[in-house]
């Protein structure tokens, strides 16, 4: 067998299909682009829907890609076995009605077998089949020679998720011999597709060619495709004779280095350790890689799966001895060994290692809040005499602050506690059916449609130069049919040419009319789309007949069109500023370009103060008035990005680009609309600027007629607040709330002392009545107090004074109940803690609450319980 990199295999297959005339998709971001129904790009055909949809037609119906892809529905897997990894890469290969069965399986096996290529034995390589394909059984045994005792027919090798596109596949199997042979030989699972190590899977091949009818019914495509898919890791593992995935060139380099980390374990010493590096391993390539493409931790969505996987890394990291931040210094060895195929992680890895290295100090944080939650639940369960630890209380530890259940099972045994691992099975088992609930609702590839792929008519844009042009009407369709002429409401139509740009790039459509050769509107436009062969499909309403071949003349509403071209112009500046302020890393996620304002995403780590959103927006005027112009130039993609061309995130790219070059300080690759010069913006003014999601923000601004509108609003509103402040004009406005400002803090300062001065004379009275029991002395009042800080400061003149051993406030603000105990020192050490105390009396009130020995609080929504609390004290301390 070669001895081949993963680098190598992976250039190797991509060349191996463009022999075969396949076109080289590249790797798309792992964070999907207009795919609501997914929340990664979980494989390699997950990017193509669009080609298996119909929505476009690709300019090759053969496509070959590379993908990384992220999975996590089976997370707590990962490490544990040999083949489970978060983060992957699909190589596959794919044909949209062109080859099918035949060209696909010969293909399959030259790939592998060829010395020129892989090299397999043939003699190793095993194929699974659906029992009913009888094609691809002949196709394999007479056309390529495998002999059938090599051909096992199986019931399961059917690809169907339920609706839509499915067909049957075959499964490539190649047999990594005896020294993998986990089984004995008369197991029934010691077999191509059984559940044994020997034996492993490396290439699917899908024939899709049905669809599966909501009636439970399969039917013909009116295309058959091939999709299929091969693990990387999976192949590499094979060719370099690996154990697992994890010790290819794919994972070694990174373990390595947790090794350097963690100073004092080895890597193969230890069986369950070793997870721990894996998991490690695994954890931070998905991490390096999906911040890199624009992702961010937070609480939800992706953000969470993000949080989650780092914080499982750093809790790993720690059963390895590394108790400091540590995941970030990896980054640099994912990007290098992933280097040759993807770039962006070296490209911008100073600001993946910041994203890593702040989440990670604040999950140490963290750690010390879940420490603070399981030691009350140890002291709830120990109140209740109970000596079990409940599974949904491990499982919210184990989900939302990443506590690995072994690690609660370690802190509750050295408490005398035990832990329920049967309730934790069961949250387990029903997030497992979130998830697979959740994978099944998916939306898959749309049933493909013929009515627009099959239609070739040409249809030529001309918007960049006029906007106002005669054109052949060549196509009309109303009701998902084509029809030769109308008379009245909605249809779709083509036309030779068009000055009507079709919504793309975040440029929304022009609108406008059509008129006969009277000078009569027969239909107003509404939309443009682009049809899936990239033809201009105009949405209409229909005033006058319209007929099939007639010419007609397009107008583009001119003053909405020019105030679009304004708006986009500047969506350009203002991402060339944003970079300059917040720095290289934020990359646009998404824009709208609208008439009457425009909308720019962004991805982001922080927060923006009002100094950059400032800078920014005087950094675009400066632009305006400096009047530069704006020039556009057809070029292929390589010549653009030599000219030092903005590529937008998460677009594809043809060879044929248009790039828009303003004055060389921002050019960007873009197919829109834009003004001749900068000065005809007028002026851009932000109106907000906005969290999102999960690291994207959102900034909204106008410009020209509706900045200058903006500017009489505000000037307006600022014109009301000098009325109010009885003021003659708006100069004196600042000075003036400045000055009330003032007045509200004295007064406000004046209030806190009043409160306090009745605060202490209430002490006073309270601290007057002590009572005992069990030879503990203890105050419990109801006080009149505004919150709980006052209730604080009660505590400390009580501490000063050493009034009682035992202290209970309770108040009532607001609907709501607040209770105080605090507990001295010396009766800490004979066992009386005041987190306990406050644990037993409030329920009462309707709430919870905990704290320190000394010290600690409760709130509860139920103040008509505070009598029943505080009597609720004499109990406890009784028992």
């Amino acid at each position: 067998m070669k001895e081949l990199t993963s680098s190598e295999v992976r250039q190797m297959f991509l060349d191996f299909f463009q022999t075969k005339g396949h076109a080289i998709e590249p790797s798309a971001s792992l964070i999907p682009v207009d795919d609501p129904t997914l929340l990664w790009i979980n494989s390699g055909v997950a990017t193509l829907k669009k080609y298996f949809d119909g929505t476009v037609v690709p300019e090759n119906l053969r496509i070959v890609n590379a993908q990384k892809s992220i999975r996590t529905n089976d997370i707590e897997n990962v490490g544990r076995t040999a083949r489970h990894q978060t983060m992957f890469e699909m190589l596959g290969n794919f044909s949209l009605g062109d080859y099918f069965k035949k060209e696909a399986l010969q293909w399959a096996w030259e790939f592998l077998t060829s010395p020129n290529w892989i090299g397999f034995d043939p003699e190793r390589l095993y194929v699974t089949v659906y029992p009913k394909d009888e094609e691809a059984k002949r196709i394999w045994q007479d056309e390529i020679g495998l002999s059938s005792d090599h051909i096992i027919e199986m019931e399961d090798n059917f690809w169907d998720i339920g609706a839509g596109p499915s067909g049957p596949d075959t499964e490539i199997f190649y047999d990594r011999g005896q020294k993998f042979n986990d089984l004995s030989d008369d197991d029934p699972e010691n077999y191509p597709g059984g559940e044994n190590e020997r034996y492993l899977e490396i290439w699917n091949l899908v024939f899709s060619e049905f669809n599966h009818k909501s009636d439970d019914t399969y039917e013909p495509l009116p295309n058959k495709n091939i999709d299929t898919g091969m693990g990387l890791e999976r192949i590499v593992s094979v060719i370099q004779d690996a154990p697992t995935n994890f010790e290819t060139d794919l994972f070694m380099p990174i373990i390595r280095d947790i090794q350097q980390i963690s100073d004092r374990v080895k890597y193969g010493d230890n069986q369950d350790l070793d997870v721990s590096f894996r998991v490690i391993a695994d954890h931070i390539r998905a991490l390096a890689f999906a911040i890199a493409d624009g992702a961010l931790p937070s609480n939800e969505g992706r953000g969470y799966v993000l949080r989650r996987l780092l914080r499982r890394a750093v809790m790993h990291g720690q059963k390895l001895g590394i108790n400091q931040s540590f995941l970030y210094r990896l980054v640099g060895t994912v990007g290098k060994i992933m280097s040759s195929y993807y770039p962006e992680v070296l490209q911008q890895q100073t600001f993946v290692e910041k994203v890593i290295k702040t989440e990670e100090q604040r999950f140490y944080e963290t750690i010390n809040e879940g420490m603070a939650i399981l030691d009350q639940l140890l002291a709830k369960e120990k109140s209740e005499q109970s000596q079990m630890i409940q599974g949904a209380d491990i499982f919210k530890l184990y989900d939302t602050y990443g506590f690995p259940v072994e690690l609660t099972e370690e802190i509750a045994s050295e408490a005398g506690f035990e832990v329920d691992h049967a309730g934790f099975e069961k949250e387990m088992q029903a997030q497992r059916e979130r998830a697979r609930n959740a994978r099944n609702n998916e939306q898959s590839m749309k049933l493909q449609s013929s009515l627009l792929t099959e239609v070739n008519v040409a249809s030529e844009y001309v918007g960049y130069t006029t906007l106002e042009t005669e054109s052949a009407l060549v196509l009309i369709i109303q009701n998902e049919e084509f029809i030769d002429n109308i008379s009245s409401g909605q249809a779709e139509v083509i036309f030779s040419q068009t000055p009507f740009y079709a919504e793309l790039g975040g440029q929304v459509a022009d609108t406008g009319v059509i008129i006969d050769q009277c000078g009569e509107v027969c239909a107003v436009v509404t939309d443009v789309q682009k049809a899936p062969k990239g033809q201009y499909l105009h949405q209409i309403d229909v005033k006058k007949n319209l007929q099939k071949g007639q010419t007609y003349t397009l107008q583009v509403d001119k003053t909405r069109h020019n105030s679009i071209i304004k708006n986009h112009t500047a969506t350009h500046l203002l991402h060339k500023a944003l970079k300059e302020v917040l720095g290289s890393q934020s990359n646009q996620a998404g824009s709208l370009v609208a008439p009457d304002y425009l909308r720019f995403d962004f991805s982001h780590f922080g927060q923006i103060t009002a100094e950059e959103l400032q800078e920014m927006e005087k950094i675009v005027n400066e632009k305006i008035w400096q009047a530069l112009p704006v020039t556009t130039i057809e070029t292929d993609i390589d010549t653009a990005k030599e000219m030092g061309a903005m590529a937008l995130f998460g677009e594809k790219y043809g060879h044929d680009v248009r790039v828009v070059n303003i004055a060389d300080w921002s050019i960007e690759l873009c197919g829109g609309n834009h003004v001749k010069n900068t000065e005809d913006i007028g002026i851009f003014k932000i109106t907000s600027e906005s969290g999102i999601g999960a690291g994207v923000r959102r900034i909204e601004a106008v410009t020209s007629k509706n900045a200058y509108q903006q500017s009489v609003q505000q000037e307006d509103k600022l014109r009301q607040v000098a009325e109010l402040f009885k003021l003659p004009k708006t100069d004196n406005v600042v000075d003036k709330a400045k000055q009330l400002q003032q007045e509200l803090e004295q007064a406000l300062k004046e209030n806190e002392q009043l409160s306090n001065r009745i605060a202490n004379q209430q002490a006073e009275n309270v601290f007057q009545e002590v009572n005992y029991v069990n030879n503990i002395s203890y105050v419990s009042a109801q006080v009149d107090v505004k919150d709980m800080n006052h209730l604080r400061q009660l505590a400390d003149q009580w501490k000063q004074q050493k009034i009682s051993d035992v202290l209970v406030l309770a108040t009532e603000n607001n609907g709501k109940a607040n209770l105080l105990a605090a507990v001295t020192s010396e009766k800490n050490k004979e066992g009386i803690k005041a987190g306990d105390l406050i644990q037993a009396i409030a329920p009462k009130v309707g709430g919870g609450g905990g704290g320190r020995p000394d010290l600690a609080q409760a709130g509860g929504k139920k103040p008509e319980g505070i009598p029943q609390a505080l009597n609720e004290v004499r109990q406890w301390l009784e028992g």
